[in-house]
């Protein structure tokens, strides 16, 4: 009787963790305030993120499932707002091909998203497959004319 009571306490547990991880999946979050330092703004200027509109820059890679979920999100976001008077880039990196970037922008799993404004400063962080509906308010006020 007691392997059963440490068995359904073991379950349950797993799946109160399972539940917090799963929310966190997909959300927009704001980035913390960083300054932009040489080294992270090379980099950053180096894929593209060069402070002359705001971008979406993912991190995927070919081995990554969700990934492709991501990059028709993402697709979709910036299509639509392609008209907008400051259009934001969509900027796709693979992890594998660029892990010092990676590294610079603390990417611990794979779906991340950044958005950047038109300064080049990180705004938001997404881990996981963003909504398209969240994705698009977050970028929204950032293609608006200055």
């Amino acid at each position: 009787m007691i392997e059963i009571t440490i068995l359904a306490a073991v379950l349950l547990a797993a799946l109160a963790v399972g539940i917090f991880l799963r929310r966190r999946e997909g959300k927009v979050r704001a980035a913390d305030v960083i300054e932009i330092g040489s080294a992270r703004a090379d980099l950053l200027a180096a894929v593209g993120v060069t402070g002359t509109g705001p971008a979406v820059l993912h991190f995927s890679a070919d081995w990554c499932g969700p990934c492709v979920a991501v990059r028709r999100v993402v697709a979709d976001v910036t299509g639509q707002l392609a008209e907008s008077a400051q259009p934001p880039l969509d900027i796709e990196i693979d992890i594998d091909a660029d892990p010092v970037l990676a590294k610079e922008l603390n990417v611990l799993s794979l779906p991340t998203t950044f958005v950047f404004d038109s300064e080049g400063r990180e705004r938001f962080r997404i881990s996981g497959v963003p909504k398209v509906t969240d994705l698009r308010s977050a970028l929204e006020p950032l293609t608006a004319a200055a």
